[in-house]
């Protein structure tokens, strides 16, 4: 069974201005924001992207309030696309998500 989440990105620091609550994977956010300085995990486990269809560097966030983007260890305010993270266990979050996700060094900030 899939794990249910919510996630908020706000356009500004601090949880302000314009804002887009996602519930589900979505390949595609430029539509709703046009950039991301802060972001609200309220559930689950998500993969963001820099850019559109998964591409780009990844960061990883767990249930968690991130004020700005350098909290999620982000390069800049470029988020264009999500992944909520499926059947992911606490043991398999303690062994390491960059692993399970085939990602590159270097390329995956943890939250």
């Amino acid at each position: 069974m899939d794990h249910i989440g919510k996630i908020i990105f706000y356009e500004d620091e601090n949880f302000q201005g314009h804002h887009f609550e996602c519930s589900s994977d979505c390949p595609e956010l430029s539509s709703h924001l046009s950039h991301c300085n802060s972001i609200r995990v309220e559930n689950g486990n998500w993969v963001l992207y820099e850019r559109p269809d998964y591409l780009g560097s990844q960061y990883i966030l767990t249930r968690r309030e991130y004020l700005d983007y350098q909290s999620w260890m982000g390069y800049n305010n470029n988020i264009r696309s999500c992944r909520i993270i499926r059947d992911l266990s606490p043991t398999q979050e303690a062994k390491g998500l960059a692993s399970r996700l085939g990602a590159m060094p270097g390329s995956v900030g943890l939250g």
